[in-house]
């Protein structure tokens, strides 16, 4: 059945998804997951954009968001680089959907916020582990325990995005973005996703032979082979993911 709160679409090696509703309910978190996985099952996507439609990016949960059905983890466990186009209101889990991308570049008009405490709740998918990872504890903490909103420009202060542009040149600068990376070695990009997201939680000689290892992984490719031999006769390198 076609989905009905979400567009998937797959175009040059890039995946974009696109939130239609401004509220995740348990559908919408369950068509998501499914997208996340026919993302991880596809060797020819080598980049993801998810982005909300209109002015609003995603405002949060409605319904009964269960344990079983979290979309930042499924967002969190694709293997390829994953950009979030944050075209407005990031805010509750719509914020822990951006916290799971890889790289957040947000339209000078959104604001984020972790209002789930002014509500009785705690976040469910990420939000108090992911925040505080990307902004630090201080930040992270007053922004959950005030629940207090903040502009695009205080995001890219803070390390909660790392651009801000007007809300009509979003949708061009994230598709550069993605281009110019769809544009390198598939399989090398998901090494360096892993290193540094597995490195995080190593310490300094565990994550350098992570990196050792994944470097020495990419020798035994057909791109790597490709990547040497475009190099040498000055050409566009023509990768295949394998």
């Amino acid at each position: 059945m076609p989905n009905k709160s979400i567009v998937f679409s797959v175009k040059n090696h890039i995946a974009e998804i696109v939130l239609k509703t401004p509220f995740i309910n348990q559908d919408t978190a369950q068509e998501l997951a499914e997208a996340c996985g026919q993302v991880k099952d596809n060797d020819n996507i080598y980049v993801v954009v998810i982005t909300g439609s209109g002015d609003v990016f995603c405002r949060g949960g409605e319904g009964n968001i269960t344990e079983a059905c979290r979309p930042a983890a499924a967002i969190a466990a694709i293997e390829q680089p994953v950009i979030a186009a944050i075209n407005g209101d990031a805010l509750g889990l719509g914020l822990e959907i951006a916290l799971a991308c890889d790289i957040r570049i947000a339209s000078e008009k959104a604001r984020f916020a972790m209002p789930q405490v002014s509500a009785g709740f705690v976040p469910i998918d990420g939000g108090t582990q992911r925040l505080s990872r990307i902004i630090g504890r201080g930040k992270a903490l007053e922004m959950l325990l005030t629940a207090d909103a903040i502009s695009a420009a205080e995001a890219l202060e803070i390390g909660l995005v790392s651009k801000v542009v007007p809300a009509d040149a979003l949708a061009g600068e994230v598709a550069k973005l993605a281009e110019t990376i769809a544009s390198k070695g598939p399989i090398a990009l998901r090494y360096l996703k892993e290193a540094v997201l597995k490195g995080m939680d190593m310490t300094l000689e565990q994550g350098l032979k992570l990196e050792a290892d994944l470097y020495f992984l990419l020798h035994t490719t057909s791109d790597r082979t490709e990547g040497v031999k475009s190099f040498l006769e000055k050409r566009t390198p023509k990768y295949k993911g394998k």
